[in-house]
Formats: C-alpha cells, structure tokens, sequence
C-alpha cells in the first residue's frame, strides 16, 4: 500500500535501512542491473532477498533438429536487455552452431538495440559450447545454471527432465523465452549468475518462513532427558544438561 519512485542500488539501501517516509523492510525481492543485484549481495543479511536476479541470461542446448532462425532469435531477444546479458547455446552440432552464428548476423542488423545486443553476443559472458553430445550438454547446462534454459533437441520433454539447475526451462522449439516473459505464467524474477543451483524463482514461498515450536510435558521430557545430559557432557556444555536435570532434582 505504499509506491515510491526511486530505483537502482539506493533504492535497495532505502528499503534495507529504512529512509522516512520509508521504514525499512524484512525481504526485498524483484530484478535489476549488475548494481541492484550487487546492493542486494551486500546487503543479504541486513535485509532477507529472494535470489541474485540480473543481468539476464539464457542458455540454449541445442541439437542438430533445432531451427537455427529460432535458437538465433531466442539468443538475440535475452541480449536486448543488457550488455552484460549473456547468451550462450550448448550444442552437439557444428553445423548448427555456423547456422546460427549465421542467423545472428542476419537477425542482429536488422534488429533495434543493434549496439546493446552485439555488445552482449560478443562479451566473455556468451558464446557458443561444443559438446560431444546432449549427454554431456545436460551436464554442460547443469554446471551453468542458467536463468532461462530452453531445450531444442529431440525428445527435448525428456531431456528436460534431466535438468537440475535452471531458473525456468521452456521445452521445445515453440516456448521461447518471451513466451514466459508476458503469457505462459512463469515468473519473471529468476536466479542469474549460477545461483539456480540453490535459488528457485520468485513465488509466494519467497514471503513465508517456518517457526519450530516444542511443546514437552514433564513426561515427555523424562523420557529423553538422559540422551540430553549425555549430548551435552560430550560436548563439554553440562550447563546445558543441567538445565534438564534441575527439574528432576
């Protein structure tokens, strides 16, 4: 119920220490520039985050079925938002990698952020991966963690199903990336920068946390009270097994 007009790196401080009128928050989540992402590292701990979110990236296995037009178009369309975005394709294909290299300089020069994409295609952070096979391509992909990860291969379900670390997957020549940007109902804040591994996209768990309660009677108690002062003896803490025992003195 509240709206302030401030962004970049100074607007994650704001929420995290709180500038009037703005009290300082418990969670920031949502994506940014290098800078945001960044301000959010720093400040994790002072303020609880979703996940590293930006630049955006994609990755794309691919193999010798794949429309070279479309792969090149899905590199080009996650490129468009930064030059520090990275666009990386995994194939088993060497024809289809020329292909596409190909239909990126086609697709490029006809494009609008010419100066933006080619910035991103030909930063350290995209390029394209040979593997000997998909085999070793899922385990290419794995290690990247991508924050968008589309799967143009054949029987590209099942391969799908192997994927272990990916911000969002989109299966088959036809859900591109785009598609989970304004339609498909995926969310848009997702892991970058390898955080896939431990990090899932933004959803409602992202503002809920669990509270352990334990709830012991006298008996209860008694029943494990001997493991207790046992445990704590063998870690050299008896003032922790003696706070057990002082109620059965």
């Amino acid at each position: 119920d509240e709206v302030y007009a401030v962004g970049g790196a100074q607007a994650i401080a704001m929420f995290a220490y709180g500038v009037e009128p703005c009290e300082r928050v418990d969670m920031v989540t949502g994506p940014g520039n290098i800078y945001v992402v960044t301000a959010k590292r720093l400040l994790k701990g002072q303020v609880g985050i979703d996940s590293e979110a930006g630049p955006t990236e994609i990755a794309i296995l691919a193999d010798e079925t794949a429309e070279a037009a479309y792969v090149a178009a899905d590199l080009i369309s996650q490129a468009e938002h930064d030059p520090l975005a990275a666009s990386v394709l995994v194939t088993d294909s060497e024809t289809l990698a020329a292909d596409v290299e190909a239909e990126l300089d086609k697709q490029v020069a006809a494009t609008k952020h010419v100066e933006r994409i080619r910035t991103s295609l030909t930063g350290a952070q995209s390029g394209i991966v040979l593997v000997d096979d998909i085999d070793q391509g899922v385990d290419v992909v794995n290690a990247y963690a991508a924050e968008h990860l589309e799967i143009h291969t054949a029987d590209a379900a099942r391969v799908a199903g192997r994927i272990r670390n990916a911000g969002a997957i989109f299966v088959g020549s036809y859900a591109p990336v785009s598609l989970g940007d304004y339609c498909a109902g995926s969310n848009h804040v997702l892991p970058t920068g390898g955080c896939a591994c431990h990090s899932s996209g933004l959803s409602v768990r992202a503002f809920t946390k669990s509270i352990h309660v334990v709830d012991y009677s006298r008996e209860g108690l008694a029943a494990v009270k001997d493991h207790v002062v046992t445990l704590a003896e063998a870690e050299d803490l008896p003032g922790h097994g003696a706070a057990v025992s002082v109620r059965f003195s």
